[in-house]
């Protein structure tokens, strides 16, 4: 995915029942959730000068938000039960994130047992620039649907 992340988790959050939506901090959850992994490709062109793939570092493992999740979920229920909602949409659009990354960006699906990746398609290198290649792969449809029905679910429920 390159562009779709976002409206995945407005998607994500808008097919939540109506009583979910109301709770606090619901959508900006769901949109922080849906972009937090790709905030390493800072970190990926400006510090790591593109050394290692950025789906190799810990916001891309979902392992890691797993073992996050089971630390934190429990601590909110007790804590701040009021935003119990918003913590489950965080880590739901979060595993969305990684899921689109799986369809054909390699995903460490079984880290920390295992450091191979996996994605279901494989885009070939058809242009010189990566960014065209998967722009004229068949996969980018799975982008522009997630548009339009992010669209469609904006336009048309209130």
């Amino acid at each position: 995915m390159i562009t779709a992340h976002l409206p995945a988790g407005y998607v994500l959050y808008r097919l939540l029942p109506r009583g979910y939506q109301n709770a606090p901090w619901i959508l900006p959850a769901a949109l922080l959730g849906a972009i937090l992994p790709d905030l390493d490709l800072i970190w990926f062109y400006f510090i790591d000068e593109r050394a290692v793939h950025h789906h190799r570092y810990w916001v891309h493992i979902p392992g890691f938000w797993l073992a996050i999740a089971a630390i934190n979920l429990p601590l909110i229920k007790v804590v701040w039960p009021r935003f119990m909602p918003a913590a489950l949409a965080f880590f739901a659009a979060l595993l969305v994130h990684i899921c689109l990354d799986s369809v054909v960006g390699d995903v460490l699906w079984l880290w920390p047992f295992s450091t191979e990746m996996f994605a279901l398609f494989t885009v070939p290198a058809s242009h010189d620039s990566w960014i065209l290649s998967f722009l004229t792969h068949w996969s980018i449809l799975f982008e522009v649907a997630i548009w339009i029905a992010a669209a469609a679910l904006f336009w048309t429920r209130p």
